[in-house]
């Protein structure tokens, strides 16, 4: 076994070994281009945070935030289309009132996609 090693030496060409044992020595710059072979990879993570996920998050806490602070009497839109008036609320699921016959249907909390009525917020009149 050890001389077919040695026989793969002998038929290496000479610049392979002297490359072999370049890299060897200069083991800061193959770190560095492995760094620069996985710089386009971290840049386009950051793209994709900045441009999809940041926003995505921000619009979620901004529901979660309206369905947490909807009141009796508020008017709302669930996800399906349905419009109806707050009747009451649980903690996760509201009971509204809709349509002329004044018909009840019990919807899931998550289930409401916006807030109709517009309410004045004493935080916002500071600003």
């Amino acid at each position: 076994m050890l001389t077919n090693f040695m026989l793969a030496l002998e038929a290496a060409p000479a610049g392979a070994a002297d490359a072999a044992g370049d890299a060897a020595v200069s083991g800061g710059s193959a770190t560095i281009a492995m760094l620069v072979q996985l710089l386009p990879l971290v840049l386009v993570f950051v793209i994709f945070y900045f441009l999809f996920i940041r926003p995505q998050k921000k619009k979620d806490k901004e529901t979660e935030r309206m369905r947490n602070n909807l009141q009796i009497g508020d008017e709302v839109v669930t996800i399906g289309g349905i419009i109806g008036i707050v009747v009451r609320k649980n903690e996760d699921n509201i009971v509204l009132e809709t349509g002329g016959d004044r018909s009840k249907i019990r919807v899931k909390l998550g289930a409401i996609s916006e807030n109709l009525t517009i309410h004045d917020n004493p935080e916002e009149v500071k600003k």
